[in-house]
């Protein structure tokens, strides 16, 4: 699949950070090269926006004309949720016009629009600022920034004019859910409210219910799939996989005990500081979770195991992570990878 299609086919890849993602892409497609998603990203094929729950994803042209006016409920929630005592008073309609204003034809860096804006409105602080013209104007990061080894700062440009398109007044939920069960099925309602942060979504799923296939999962609670999804025996061996920080699959269902079950999930609870490690995924649930050490020219691969593994399983592993090392570390001169059993 080219990766065009596979950020279509999952509706988006989660991208907070400007470069992790693309360890989401090699994890799932042969012979992928990264540069390729650079070019989408400068050809504006695919961006970067605040979309599902608020939270930066890396989607193609067409979907973000889709999935921000699905998504705007989420993001207004959230920001009356966090801001909103700060925003009192405050027409945030005049603010977006203000904002848009400012960034005709210019993209302009988050600090560059809230020092202007603030002359204007001087009562909310920067960061309040901030994320309510995020909220009311769809606003992509502009390359470089999230270019394959490529660094600069965030630049941001309203959706719209950055693709040349309109967005649609309104979406049609039912459209959104088919699209994630393709990706993520089967899967409940409160799994695709997860995954989006949209509420009320079950009468949209309940008008799909002739499309779809109805199951019972373990503990009774009724998931959906399309029909000619693939739905593969439970004995079937799932490779090695090393996913970013906030891949899909990590937030992509309310029950993630699909993937990862309480006693692993109590072990790699992340309590410290530092970037967010990656989760190790062996025969298709978590055990252990990884990152990168660099030393000068040299990169570690350390991963804390929460039990022991098979030596098929370790060579298994170690073939990975091999190979991951090389395409994320491609400038270390020395590679190693080291294993650590968690403390029971």
């Amino acid at each position: 699949m080219a990766p065009y299609d596979a950020i279509h086919h999952l509706v988006g890849l989660q991208a907070q950070t400007p470069q992790t993602w693309y360890l989401t892409l090699w994890s799932r497609l042969a012979d992928f090269a990264p540069e390729s998603v650079g070019t989408l990203l400068l050809d504006r094929q695919v961006v970067r926006l605040p979309l599902m729950r608020s939270t930066i994803h890396l989607v193609t042209d067409d979907d973000a004309l889709m999935l921000r006016p699905f998504a705007q409920p989420s993001i207004d929630r959230s920001l009356r949720g966090t801001f909103g005592r700060q925003l009192v008073g405050i027409d945030l309609a005049e603010l977006g016009v203000a904002a848009r204003d400012l960034l005709d034809g210019t993209p302009r860096t988050p600090s560059e629009l809230t020092r202007v804006l603030a002359a204007r409105w001087p009562d909310p602080d920067a960061l309040t600022l901030s994320n309510a013209v995020r909220a009311v104007v769809p606003l992509v990061q502009v390359p470089p920034r999230g270019v394959w080894r490529r660094s600069g700062a965030v630049r941001l440009a309203p959706l719209d004019a950055w693709l040349g398109r309109p967005l649609p007044d309104a979406v049609d939920a039912g459209a959104v859910v088919l699209r994630y069960l393709a990706a993520f099925g089967p899967a409940s309602v409160m799994d695709v409210q997860a995954w989006s942060g949209v509420t009320q979504l079950r009468s949209a799923m309940e008008a799909l219910r002739p499309q779809l296939l109805a199951f019972r999962d373990e503990s009774g609670r009724e998931l959906f799939d399309l029909p000619a999804a693939p739905r593969p025996d439970p004995a079937t061996p799932a490779p090695v996989r090393f996913l970013a920080d906030f891949d899909n699959l990590l937030l992509g269902h309310a029950d993630r005990s699909r993937f990862i079950g309480a006693s692993e999930r109590e072990a790699l609870t992340y309590r410290q500081e530092g970037p967010i490690p990656g989760t190790l995924l062996v025969d298709g649930f978590a055990a252990g979770a990884w990152h990168v050490q660099r030393d000068g020219s040299s990169a570690t691969l350390v991963i804390r195991l929460v039990r022991p593994l098979s030596g098929e399983d370790e060579a298994a592993l170690r073939e990975e992570a091999n190979a991951m090392l090389r395409f994320s570390q491609p400038a270390a001169a020395s590679l190693s990878v080291e294993l650590r059993l968690l403390a029971a």
